[in-house]
């Protein structure tokens, strides 16, 4: 890891890769980054939200130890690809080379997830679900090991995210194709890097792997729950939005329902986290809220970094009591996603009362032992 004159990290040849999702956090790595830079004795790092595991590569490109975290399959395997794998790009390009070259057909993932140039509502294009079958089937023929496998799973779902025909979720479809739907299905190797440090890969709930365990400096971003009370456990359920690529890893082809042809394990009743609840419990309090206090709480890190969107079901002042019941506010950011730019804040009556969108805030802690 670089650092200029000025104590600044330099971050200029810190690349990361991930789907199209709607809890995307490329905009604020920078921060991200430079906030971690800036405390001392920084070794070992806790991403407890993975997602796309773009946090998680980049804190791993400067030289961290890495634990990535999240109870998504898919956030596994994409974790998996870029902090565990070993084999050399030569070894992974020839074999996605010889995908490549396979001839599509009609398999499962066809019929229900293809339809032809003259349809649409359909995710992909039939040519695309083609190759999707083969390749999908012809990887679990290669009898290869974990970590190799999730490299080629990770490079089949970038090259499907790049054909879909969606507004980036798979909950419904586009009533016409998208440009990029016509594309032809190509899978490339994902950008990998070399690892500097000794990462761990889990696919747990949070307050498992935070038992029995330290860390120097954590991350959280959980969902933090719907903003409107008519809106089913979460403004964004993932497990719903991004259903297909578990599907995709899995291979299990499960029961479908609904017009989307969802897995049946991602029904809106169902909460797949505590901190996708919207529900209050009998004292009035957001579940997913007192879910959050009670994960710092029991976190044992001397620092803790927490992402907030605006528009989510926590309130700042909410958050705000979270850290003060365990610790002290060192830094608190505001970064305008619609303006591009960012300013350190104070706590002020008028910021916890800002409804600004677009928006993105950090709150780092330092924890009261």
């Amino acid at each position: 890891m670089t650092v200029d004159i000025f104590g600044k990290i330099d971050i200029s040849d810190v690349k990361t890769e991930g789907i199209k999702y709607a809890g995307s956090k490329l905009k604020i790595i920078p921060y991200i980054l430079n906030l971690v830079s800036e405390l001392d004795g920084i070794k070992n790092v806790l991403d407890g939200f993975s997602g796309t595991t773009r946090v998680s590569q980049a804190l791993s490109q400067c030289g961290y130890n890495i634990t990535s975290n999240d109870i998504s399959v898919w956030s596994e395997v994409f974790a998996t690809c870029y902090l565990k794998s070993t084999n050399t790009d030569a070894f992974y390009q020839e074999i996605i080379d010889y995908l490549n070259g396979l001839k599509g057909y009609d398999g499962w993932f066809t019929k229900h997830y293809g339809a032809d140039e003259a349809n649409a509502k359909k995710p992909f294009q039939r040519k695309n679900t083609q190759k999707l079958d083969i390749i999908r089937d012809e990887i679990d023929k290669l009898n290869l090991k974990w970590e190799d496998k999730c490299v080629l799973l990770t490079s089949l779902i970038y090259a499907l995210d790049a054909v879909d025909s969606t507004l980036g979720h798979y909950v419904s479809y586009l009533a016409q194709w998208s440009p990029r739907s016509y594309n032809n299905l190509y899978l490339k190797l994902p950008k990998r890097f070399e690892q500097r440090g000794d990462n761990e890969v889990k696919r747990a709930d949070i307050f498992d792997t935070i038992s029995d365990n330290q860390y120097d400096f954590v991350y959280y971003d959980p969902p933090y729950g719907s903003n409107n009370e008519k809106m089913p456990p979460s403004r964004v359920r993932y497990a719903s939005y991004y259903h297909i690529w578990k599907t995709i890893i899995l291979n299990d082809k499960p029961v479908l329902f609904g017009k989307a042809n969802r897995r049946e394990d991602t029904r809106d009743e169902i909460a797949a986290s505590v901190f996708e609840e919207f529900r209050k419990n009998e004292q009035g309090n957001f579940i997913a809220m007192e879910a959050l206090n009670k994960l710092v709480s029991q976190t044992d890190s001397r620092y803790i970094l927490l992402s907030y969107s605006s528009g989510g079901r926590a309130t700042k002042n909410e958050l705000m009591n979270i850290v003060s019941a365990n610790g002290k506010l060192l830094k608190a950011m505001e970064i305008d996603y619609k303006k591009n730019v960012m300013g350190n804040m104070c706590w002020t009556n008028q910021w916890i009362n800002s409804n600004d969108s677009h928006k993105e805030y950090l709150f780092l802690m330092e924890k009261t032992k």
